[in-house]
């Protein structure tokens, strides 16, 4: 292993059995590849993909030797992630191709205590309308169909988020099992989850017991996971494993394992609330980790960092380390999510400013 390598496991994966965009079993790290406007320009003409479009996971039976032996190079992870921001420079018809990709990613989300069901369908207009149809028109876009990926919101508004969304094609998300911190009883997790599938909700976001990871206790977590992804039927899981709370990066790998191993959908970076949230670091290693489970079981986990990306340039860095890591896949909905409330204004005026030259006011663009 060389100095360069950020993930060390000790498990039985050694090469790919799949080209490299889709899986690197060794876990070193990618070539470079830096975004060109062709590829760029596709994306903005493309009509969103479907959510679900992927083979759904399958749980593995429990089996520590798939993380037991990870380690995390911090030194080469941090220099990795410090290449985002210079060289990958992403400029006009490019750059609006992908942020009109991202919103196509985006889970719009409104998870306040001062929520109100007029402001959850506002916010699910906004979904189904996320950019000013002028705009639209002028970026070539009159004719498509654009909308995020999901809405995402407490269980006490689902039926209306539902019902506001009704034959748009955009799933509910819900998030539960006692978010944010997860610990309510386990019995009535599993509860909040099959009450907010019955009231219509398509993905259900469920928060891990940190607990679990903080005391190594891996076989709890796989059963708690194995348990959510039970109850949520044919909803899609996303395992939030609030990592700005699980102390290490080691602690964010093996956690991201099991809970893939215990059939997770997708898995998530934080709820949103902890004092540290996704972060490029963070991502690095999860995303290593879904490399790493799809070489062994040739299935595809999709990835939602969530709290702290608000901007367009944050957004592009993500979409960027996704596609250099993971392929070309995962830039679509059914792989990449990126949950945010206020990261579609900004993409909004970016667009703005790309056809007009001018930068206009948040107020502008109004959310919910």
């Amino acid at each position: 292993m060389t100095s360069t390598s950020l993930v060390r496991s000790s498990g039985a994966v050694r090469s790919r059995p799949a080209p490299p965009a889709s899986a690197v079993a060794a876990l070193t790290p990618a070539a470079p590849a830096a975004p060109a406007a062709p590829a760029a320009t596709a994306a903005s003409t493309e009509e969103p993909a479907q959510p679900y479009a992927t083979a759904r996971n399958t749980a593995q039976p429990f089996d520590t030797g798939w993380f037991e032996g990870i380690r995390i190079n911090l030194s080469a992870a941090e220099r990795r992630v410090a290449t985002l921001p210079g060289r990958r420079s992403v400029k006009k018809d490019a750059q609006a191709g992908w942020l009109l990709k991202a919103i196509t990613c985006i889970d719009l989300t409104t998870l306040n205590g001062d929520d109100t069901a007029e402001r959850v369908r506002r916010l699910c207009a906004k979904a189904v309308t996320p950019v000013r149809p002028d705009l639209l028109a002028a970026l070539g876009f009159a004719d498509r169909r654009l909308h995020t990926g999901a809405v995402c919101v407490y269980h006490r508004f689902v039926s209306t988020a539902v019902e506001a969304l009704a034959g748009t094609g955009i799933p509910v998300a819900a998030v539960s099992t006692g978010f944010p911190a997860g610990l309510i009883p386990h019995e009535l997790k599993l509860k909040e989850i099959e009450a907010s599938v019955r009231d219509g909700a398509a993905e259900i976001d469920i928060v891990i017991t940190r607990e679990h990871v903080l005391t190594g206790q891996w076989q709890k977590l796989y059963d708690e996971m194995r348990d959510f992804r039970s109850a949520a039927g044919d909803a899609h899981v996303k395992a939030i494993l609030a990592t700005g709370e699980l102390k290490t990066l080691r602690n964010v790998a093996k956690a991201s394992m099991v809970c893939m191993m215990a059939g997770a959908d997708f898995i998530k970076t934080s709820t949103g609330k902890e004092g540290v949230n996704a972060t490029p670091l963070v991502t690095l290693v999860m995303l290593r980790m879904i490399r790493q489970y799809e070489a062994r079981t040739g299935f595809r986990v999709g990835y939602k960092p969530a709290g702290g990306v608000s901007t367009a340039k944050t957004a592009l860095d993500y979409q960027v380390l996704m596609k250099e890591e993971l392929g070309r896949a995962w830039l679509e909905p059914d792989l990449f999510r990126i949950g945010a409330s206020t990261l579609l204004a900004d993409i909004e005026r970016q667009l703005e400013h790309h056809v007009t030259g001018r930068y206009s006011a948040f107020n502008r663009h109004p959310i919910g």
